[in-house]
C-alpha cells in the first residue's frame, strides 16, 4: 500500500530578492526558497536563487520588467492562488523589496482574500543599496537631510506629480523605473535652476554587467540614453552624488564618463 500523502497546505511567502546580486538576499529569504513547492519569479531577481529551491519545486517565470510584462498583474495574482492550492507553499520572489513599487500588497491582499496565509520577507531595495555600492549615501550630513524615492510612471502612463514637487526639494531624489524618461526628468530639474546639480544613473546594479554614469542634470541624459541597454536602472539626483569617487573636492574629474564597476555576482 502506498503511503498516504499529507494534505496540501497552501501558503504564500513574499520574498524580496534584493537588487540583483544573489548574495544580497536575506537568510530568511533563502530559508523560504529551501521549503518552496513552487516559486513565481521576476525578471529582476537573480536566476542563481532558483538553485536554492528543492528539486521538486515548480519554477514559474512571470516577467515584470519595464517593457517586458510576460504576465499581467491580475494574472499573477490568480496564478499565486491556483499554484498554492495545487502545490502548497508558494514563494513569490520579487526583485528589491516586495512593497517598494513591487505591488506586493496587491498580491498579499488577493491571496488572503482567497483564504491563503501570507508571510512577508522584506528585501534590500535598489533605491538605497545601489547608491551605497557606489559610495553615495542617500542621506549624509552636509549634503542632504532626507531622500525621496519616486517612480517615474503613474498608472495612466504620465509623469508622477511628485517629480515636480521633488525638483523643488533639497533632498536626494532617487527615481525608479525612469530611464526611458531621463531627458524629461532632467528637464524638470533644469527648469528649477538645478542644471548643475550632480546626477548619477546606475543600470543592472550589483550585477556583473553593472554600468554607472555620473555627471550633472544638464549633461547626463544624452550619453545614458545613447549607451544604456534594456536592463533596469535607477536615477539619483542630489548633492550626495558628489561623494562618488569620480568627484574630487566636489568637482568631476572629467566631463561625464562611464565608471567601471565590478561587484561580485
Amino acid at each position: 500500500m502506498q503511503p498516504k500523502q499529507p494534505p496540501i497546505q497552501p501558503r504564500l511567502t513574499l520574498v524580496g530578492a534584493g537588487p540583483g546580486d544573489p548574495d544580497l538576499i536575506t537568510r530568511k529569504g533563502l530559508r523560504a526558497l529551501a521549503t518552496a513547492d513552487a516559486v513565481l519569479y521576476d525578471a529582476l531577481s537573480s536566476d542563481a536563487l532558483l538553485d536554492e529551491t528543492p528539486a521538486h519545486c515548480q519554477r514559474i517565470f512571470v516577467g515584470k520588467r519595464a517593457g517586458c510584462h510576460y504576465k499581467r498583474q491580475d494574472e499573477i495574482n490568480e496564478l499565486i492562488v491556483t499554484t498554492a492550492l495545487e502545490y502548497g507553499h508558494v514563494v513569490r520572489l520579487k526583485g528589491g523589496d516586495p512593497f517598494v513599487f513591487g505591488r506586493g500588497q496587491e498580491e498579499k491582499a488577493f491571496a488572503e482574500a482567497a483564504g491563503i496565509p501570507v508571510e512577508i520577507v522584506p528585501g534590500i531595495s535598489s533605491c538605497i543599496s545601489l547608491p551605497e555600492l557606489q559610495g553615495v549615501a542617500p542621506t549624509s550630513r552636509g549634503y542632504a537631510d532626507s531622500f525621496w524615492v519616486i517612480t517615474a510612471h503613474t498608472r495612466n502612463g504620465g509623469l508622477s506629480d511628485d517629480l515636480f514637487r521633488a525638483a523643488r526639494s533639497n533632498a536626494t531624489v532617487i527615481i525608479l523605473m525612469g530611464l526611458g524618461r531621463l531627458d524629461q526628468i532632467c528637464a524638470l530639474w533644469d527648469a528649477e535652476g538645478k542644471g548643475a546639480l550632480p546626477a548619477m544613473v546606475i543600470q543592472n546594479g550589483s550585477r556583473p554587467d553593472e554600468r554607472c554614469w555620473v555627471g550633472s542634470v544638464n549633461d547626463i541624459a544624452p550619453r545614458v540614453l545613447a549607451e544604456r541597454d534594456k536592463g533596469p536602472g535607477i536615477i539619483v539626483l542630489g548633492e550626495t552624488v558628489r561623494q562618488h569617487a569620480d568627484f574630487v573636492n566636489g568637482d568631476l574629474r572629467s566631463t561625464i564618463r562611464e565608471v567601471a564597476t565590478n561587484h561580485p555576482s
